[in-house]
């Protein structure tokens, strides 16, 4: 939620147009969280679910479903998932594929388990939605606190995504 939250605010400072949403799980905390940005170069009126998405993220291995990518996510698009395997992901030969190891970048630089910065700058690089620049403004500019720490997480993870 709040990655997207930043992904959004970062697409608007760069002269996008943005909404973002989120759809929660069960009333307990820890339950699974889906979020939606909609980005475009013109206003967004929309404000319905995104039913088939051109990119999707997975925060959580355990969660990827190269079947369910495949019939939810438009093809052509962008898929990034975290995980620390190295090897090409199967089934998705219809996207563009990003993989990060997205905890081990927040570890290394002090973030502990919290990898939504670390996502982001993989994101931004698989993408190429908005430059790292205005990724790191908004990051520099919203995160309350180790605003360094995640800065260079970002900046680790643009630089380590292994797209394809």
């Amino acid at each position: 939620m709040v990655a997207a939250e930043i992904l959004a605010r970062s697409c608007f400072e760069a002269g996008l147009y943005s909404h973002c949403f989120s759809h929660f799980g069960g009333e307990r905390r820890g339950s699974a969280v889906s979020s939606f940005v909609r980005v475009d170069e013109s206003k967004i009126y929309l404000r319905c679910d995104i039913e088939r998405p051109n990119h999707i993220v997975i925060f959580d291995e355990s969660l990827f479903d190269a079947n369910l990518i495949n019939e939810q996510v438009e093809p052509g698009g962008h898929v990034l998932i975290n995980t620390e395997h190295k090897d090409p992901l199967n089934g998705l030969d219809r996207y563009k594929v990003g993989r990060i190891d997205a905890l081990e970048v927040a570890i290394k630089n002090g973030m502990g388990s919290i990898v939504n910065t670390a996502i982001l700058g993989a994101y931004v690089r698989l993408t190429n939605i908005i430059s790292l620049d205005a990724l790191l403004k908004v990051i520099a500019e919203n995160v309350p606190k180790a605003i360094d720490k995640n800065m260079a997480a970002a900046k680790q993870a643009y630089e380590q995504v292994m797209i394809g």
